[in-house]
């Protein structure tokens, strides 16, 4: 006996996720079930898992589906999926610098240094900004020692605007140090 599964599109998938043409894809449910599957990242993975593909099922293109999944594999261990997923996202949301900070995260945690710093670097040049990649880079150069022209300026930055006073310390304490 074969089962269909519930969810968005048509009930036969090829893959993992059904693909739909521009006019079937449902954005708007696949929205909906991302926010809903957002707040429960921490609490209920499982379930947020379930909807996050669900989500994908109504529109394979929707890329904080994707970011969000990947968040939850990176939060398993499983750097794989999770880089995976962080590509995918970065491709669909070219003005977010979140998915190239998450594929710094898990490209660190793979222990590929080099590849991290260039994640981190292009989420700065997506956000300038972002206090959260600038702090991820300035910690790969500064434990690597790897001459950064950026460095003084990011660690400036940190120093002054850091996620809390331990990252700003941190600065302050690396750049009399630098």
């Amino acid at each position: 006996m074969l089962l269909g599964l519930a969810g968005c599109g048509s009930t036969q998938a090829a893959g993992p996720y059904t693909s739909a043409s521009a006019e079937r894809r449902e954005t708007s449910r696949a929205e909906a079930l991302n926010r809903e599957a957002a707040e429960l990242l921490g609490s209920e993975p499982a379930r947020a898992e379930r909807l996050l593909r669900e989500a994908l099922s109504c529109d394979l293109f929707f890329g904080p589906a994707h970011n969000n999944l990947g968040v939850l594999h990176l939060g398993r261990g499983e750097l794989y999926e999770a880089a995976n997923e962080f590509e995918w996202a970065k491709k669909l949301l070219p003005g977010s610098s979140d998915p190239r900070i998450n594929l710094a995260l898990t490209l660190e945690r793979a222990g590929r240094a080099g590849e991290a710093l260039a994640a981190y670097k292009s989420a700065l040049e997506v956000q300038p900004g972002s206090v959260a990649a600038m702090q991820g880079a300035a910690v790969i150069a500064v434990r690597e020692g790897r001459a950064e022209p950026a460095l003084e300026s990011w660690l400036q930055e940190i120093a002054l605007a850091g996620e809390n006073a331990q990252w700003r310390e941190w600065a302050a304490l690396k750049r009399v140090g630098h």
